[in-house]
């Protein structure tokens, strides 16, 4: 739906991250992407009504955005897409008094209606692209980014874009594989 540019400025104005949906099982994606997350300084909440007062990744499990004690940018959405309108509802519900900004819908999870439940409450939505594969592309831009703004050739550019996100799904496919096989904690 954005740019990478303006994806990047919400990371980089993203402090605290609910993430709706975080597994306690280390081979899921949400449990990756958590301790991604949390390695790179977010602070990341868990919202699981079935892990509710439970620590997942040392972190105290919620069972409900309303159950949250504190502030959160964003939430992260990593239920099936069938449940992304109540969490966008609830999102609304909580914006106020937990401050969201952005509502951001995992890979795979695209929901027309919590699209527009977000957009007429004026939260920033994000689908189609998940926030651990935005976060290794931002890594890895600043490395050839001067390549990609100083081409003359839009054919050489787009290649160029394209072979970052290339990159940058293999080196979360990578890193998921480490952790499935015990090399990374």
């Amino acid at each position: 739906m954005y740019d990478d540019a303006y994806l990047r400025r919400i990371l980089r104005d993203t402090k605290t991250i609910a993430m709706v949906g975080l597994s306690a099982n280390w081979n899921r994606p949400s449990y990756f992407a958590a301790k991604y997350l949390l390695d790179r300084g977010y602070k990341v909440m868990p919202v699981n009504p079935a892990a509710k007062g439970q620590e997942i990744l040392g972190q105290k499990v919620y069972g409900s955005l309303a159950d949250l004690p504190a502030k959160a940018d964003m939430v992260d959405i990593f239920r099936e897409a069938k449940y992304a309108p109540a969490i966008a509802r609830e999102t609304v519900e909580e914006k106020d008094r937990l401050g969201v900004k952005v509502l951001w819908m995992q890979l795979g999870v695209v929901s027309k209606e919590a699209e527009k439940i977000a957009q007429d409450a004026a939260i920033t939505i994000q689908q189609k692209k998940g926030v651990l594969k935005q976060i290794v592309l931002d890594d890895l831009e600043p490395r050839i980014g001067h390549v990609l703004e100083s081409s003359s050739l839009p054919a050489i550019r787009e290649e160029l874009k394209k072979e970052v996100h290339r990159a940058a799904e293999k080196a979360t496919r990578e890193a998921v594989a480490a952790v499935a096989a015990g090399r990374v904690t």
